[in-house]
């Protein structure tokens, strides 16, 4: 699939250590996206739309954004900026894992999802999502019946959700706020469906925060 509007636009992925770098731009090159993965801070700023891919904990992730400097940096984009996997945990103002403070884009707090004897964490698996939001840009040309990857243990709350999934309570499955959004599963293993969500994400425009939105954490 090739995507219109993007030959003269570069995507930033920023360098978060994660081990799903190598297939989050292997993806984007599949959509003939001009990807490059980087932590310079002038980069990530001059990029047109930016990527925080992210997989481990959420405190070795955050250090690892505060010793690249980057911090401050992704609090400031205001270009379309996308979270994915553990990146959609990190735009929140704190996390469970590790008990640490996170970008603080989105109010709220990430908690360990439940689990019991038939209900196994991670949570690892094909599932699908209920959208809350079917005109969200991310949304487009998706169908109700689409399946996606998940990885994780960890869900954020849902008062931002754009989709929400179940694995024993909902948990937020896409979110938005303002250029900011996230998908809590690995849209570059979701197939067709992970690809299409990836080209929406290149196609979008920003949509401007609410007025009361804070960039501290709390």
């Amino acid at each position: 699939m090739t995507i219109v509007g993007t030959s003269a636009e570069s995507i930033a992925v920023i360098d978060s250590g994660g081990a799903n770098l190598g297939s989050v731009l292997h993806a984007l090159r599949r959509l003939d996206a001009p990807a490059f993965l980087t932590s310079d801070a002038d980069r990530i700023r001059a990029a047109d739309r930016v990527l925080l891919p992210g997989v481990g904990s959420a405190r070795s992730a955050m250090q690892a954004l505060d010793q690249a400097g980057l911090i401050e940096v992704i609090r400031g984009l205001q270009q379309p900026v996308m979270g994915i996997c553990l990146g959609l945990q990190l735009l929140y103002e704190r996390s469970e894992e590790g008990d640490c403070d996170c970008l603080g884009l989105i109010p709220g707090q990430v908690r360990q999802l439940e689990a019991g004897p038939e209900l196994r964490l991670p949570h690892m698996g094909w599932n699908q999502l209920e959208w809350r939001d079917f005109d969200d840009p991310l949304a487009h040309g998706m169908d109700p019946t689409d399946w996606f990857y998940f990885v994780h243990s960890y869900g954020a709350p849902i008062e931002h959700a754009v989709a929400v999934s179940q694995h024993g309570q909902t948990f937020a499955a896409i979110v938005r706020r303002g250029n900011f959004s996230a998908c809590q599963f690995h849209p570059e293993k979701s197939a067709s469906a992970g690809e299409r969500l990836l080209a929406n994400f290149l196609q979008s425009q920003p949509i401007p925060a609410p007025s009361s939105t804070s960039k501290e954490p709390a």
